[in-house]
């Protein structure tokens, strides 16, 4: 799984500080502290100004790949998904594994009305989610691998693993049961450019857009 990190200005530089140092607190079955999620700069002149909106090309975002940018202080993750992968999400096998499964927890604060289903996306293969731990607010780990891992169970589908306290989340960022995560993954706003399946607009919607 590669990943691809495009990062912008307008960050809240205590939010980054804070989420930081969650991170470095606490282990679960030997797994090392989560690592800062930014990595490089690329200022952006729509970023400038905070909670703006920002525009991110995943016209090469390939199968199986992850690509981070950051909104409002935080790391939102564009994950293209493969079919079995978004097949394995409506299987009553697994929804039964998770907190839940249909995102009505609220839904208000978590998940618009175009992300309430299995694939919790407006394109079944395009996951579009907040990387934060809903619990004290860390950075899950990339887990997309299936099977037995450590730390994971022997029926891992594939998911995140927060190392903070051990939450688990699918791969369309929903939380396992008996996690101490309380909510699924945040989905923000977000949208494509009209007439380009290639670009998403994150921070913003038809709900938002002026």
């Amino acid at each position: 799984m590669s990943e691809s990190v495009v990062v912008h200005d307008g960050v809240d530089e205590s939010k980054r500080r804070w989420v930081a140092i969650t991170c470095g607190v606490g282990a679960v079955g030997g797994l090392t502290t989560a690592v800062p999620f930014i990595k490089t700069f690329e200022p952006s002149e729509r970023a400038k100004a905070a909670g703006a909106a920002v525009e991110v090309d995943i016209s090469d975002l390939k199968v199986g790949e992850k690509k981070t940018v950051e909104w409002r202080g935080q790391p939102v993750w564009i994950v293209r998904r493969s079919p079995e992968q978004v097949a394995a999400l409506s299987k009553p096998a697994e929804k039964a594994e998770l907190a839940d499964p249909d995102s009505k927890r609220n839904p208000d604060e978590q998940t618009p009305p175009y992300a309430r289903n299995d694939h919790r996306s407006i394109k079944e293969d395009v996951l579009v989610v907040v990387g934060i731990c809903t619990h004290l607010g860390c950075s899950p780990g990339d887990k997309f691998a299936s099977g037995a891992q450590p730390s994971l169970p022997a029926d891992w589908p594939g998911g995140w693993l927060c190392p903070c306290h051990g939450s688990t989340f699918d791969m369309a960022g929903r939380v396992f049961k008996n996690k101490p995560a309380p909510d699924n993954l945040r989905v923000p706003p977000h949208m494509y450019v009209a007439g380009n399946d290639h670009k998403l607009i994150i921070g913003e919607d038809a709900n938002t857009k002026a």
